[in-house]
């Protein structure tokens, strides 16, 4: 306490590059987040950010020195502050007008760098200025000490007060507090910091200032939303520690259902009058009944609307499922939305799939992969031959892993489906892929992989599975997918150490 005390008694300058840092951290993180109802939660739009942040640093570090040689002024360095402050609150505004009319007529691949260079370059510059001009006031405050010094000073405490906003804004702001709260707040946190410092005033005319800032925030706060689009017959709509989630109600088929959004992808939904499932491929789940009708443990990778666990728990009363879902409220909100019973039988796992299949000591006789919710989000990990492999070593004998992945059939190199393919094959020697609307098309559609942990080849086109009373099994046969017809050596293998996901999705986009 000591050592603080005496340093702060020296100089409010590494204070205040501190808080400064900090805000710079958590400002880049909610681009990310802010950016992602549009174009996803893709590398593209993680580089974009990091790289116009960085540019924008990059920049105002550079005129800043220049500015303090000029001008080496407290009050135009406090000016800044305040000014950058105001201009987060103002390109929020700004986002909250733009993104939603605009946002979805860019693509995945330029829209995040364009976005990115509208709202939150100029604020990083400003920020970016304040470090050279700290190192030059430091070394004016104190002439005693070297330039060097100074700069050892200023960027230990700006970095120390990044690595606090990154941490402080991944561990607890985005899972308490809404990204219009945090970035609005940033804003006026920064506002308040300059104007203490800008003014020469006594302290109770500070506190004033705070006060009718503080209310002009929660003001603000109320009128200001960049919460993504807007949904009518929304009955939830709050961010999710990984992506906003949106529940709303609508027609599927002429039908009421309700759907759930996350981020830009409409993910999964329910009727609000029957049990049966909505979109065509969660029935694909049933197609273990052909390899492995009597199974006792499942586990299904993404929960969604928990829709596919609860049509099994009807299935097989003697299962016992497993479900690893990385957003921590969607079981609670699956049970209350979505007419999930709370049954003992469902065991939720707040974990990533391939993390949780590591961990667990358990053989599967079904496991179920739908963590494709969209082209816009696939992740990466989940397409590898390490993954796949990791799958099979955990399924029982005759187990079945079926795999939802969305894509298309053309033949034309590059393709991220087909690439998937032949890393499927070449794990899974007994494997089968269907098309849930055509496999003749070439258009977008989900794709079924299923991969048999026994060596008895199933004949799709039998009598047997032709027979079965359910209507997605009886139909296997129109929907199964020739790979003869791939030559499958111009796709590359996709492994943890190659798999660039996010290339080869833009190229079929």
């Amino acid at each position: 306490m000591y050592f603080f005390s005496l340093f702060f008694k020296k100089s409010t300058l590494p204070f205040v590059v501190f808080i400064t840092g900090a805000c710079v951290l958590i400002v880049e993180i909610l681009a990310i987040r802010i950016l992602a109802p549009y174009f996803g939660n893709t590398i593209f739009a993680v580089s974009s950010v990091i790289s116009v942040v960085l540019a924008a640093l990059s920049l105002g570090y550079y005129v800043g020195g220049k500015l303090s040689d000029t001008y080496p002024r407290e009050t135009l360095f406090y000016g800044i502050i305040v000014v950058s402050g105001a201009s987060i609150i103002f390109l929020h505004l700004v986002g909250a007008l733009f993104l939603p009319t605009f946002g979805y007529s860019l693509s995945m691949v330029e829209g995040p760098m364009v976005s990115s260079l509208l709202l939150f370059f100029f604020q990083s510059f400003l920020l970016g200025m304040l470090s050279p001009f700290a190192i030059k006031l430091q070394t004016m405050r104190q002439e005693s000490i070297g330039v060097g010094s100074a700069s050892g000073v200023i960027f230990f405490w700006s970095t120390l007060g990044s690595i606090a906003g990154s941490l402080s804004a991944g561990f607890f702001l985005i899972p308490r507090l809404g990204i219009n709260t945090i970035m609005i707040g940033v804003g006026f946190l920064l506002m308040c910091l300059g104007l203490i410092f800008l003014f020469k005033i006594s302290i109770w005319y500070k506190i004033l200032l705070v006060l009718l800032l503080t209310s002009f925030f929660f003001y603000l706060h109320r009128t200001i939303s960049l919460s993504g689009p807007t949904i009518q017959n929304a009955v939830y709509s709050q961010d999710g520690l990984y992506q906003r989630i949106v529940i709303y109600d609508g027609l599927y088929s002429g039908q009421g259902a309700r759907f759930l959004m996350q981020d830009r992808n409409p993910s999964a939904a329910g009727f609000l009058t029957s049990d049966d499932l909505v979109f065509e491929y969660t029935k694909y789940y049933a197609a273990y009944k052909i390899f492995n009708p009597n199974i006792q443990n499942a586990l299904m990778i993404g929960g969604g609307a928990y829709s596919v666990p609860k049509a099994l728990l009807e299935d097989a009363p003697n299962v016992q499922i497993d479900v690893a879902e990385i957003e921590p409220s969607l079981f609670d909100l699956a049970r209350q939305y979505f007419s999930v019973p709370d049954d003992t039988r469902i065991h939720n796992v707040v974990e990533d799939g391939r993390r949780l299949l590591h961990d667990s000591p358990k053989k599967y006789d079904l496991i179920f992969s739908d963590a494709f919710s969209s082209v816009y989000s696939t992740p990466s990990h989940l397409t590898t031959r390490e993954f796949f492999s990791l799958a099979k070593s955990k399924l029982s004998a005759n187990g079945v892993f079926v795999a939802n992945v969305i894509g298309s059939l053309s033949k034309t190199p590059p393709s991220l489906l087909l690439s998937e393919i032949k890393t499927f094959k070449r794990v899974f020697d007994n494997s089968y892929f269907f098309a849930v609307r055509s496999p003749h098309g070439t258009d977008l559609q989900n794709i079924i992989f299923i991969g048999y942990n026994g060596t008895e080849k199933i004949d799709v086109a039998s009598s047997r599975v032709r027979g079965n009373s359910n209507p997605i099994i009886a139909g296997l046969s129109q929907k199964e997918i020739n790979i003869g017809q791939f030559d499958l050596s111009l796709f590359p293998l996709l492994t943890d150490d190659f798999s660039p996901v996010e290339y080869l999705t833009a190229k079929e986009l």
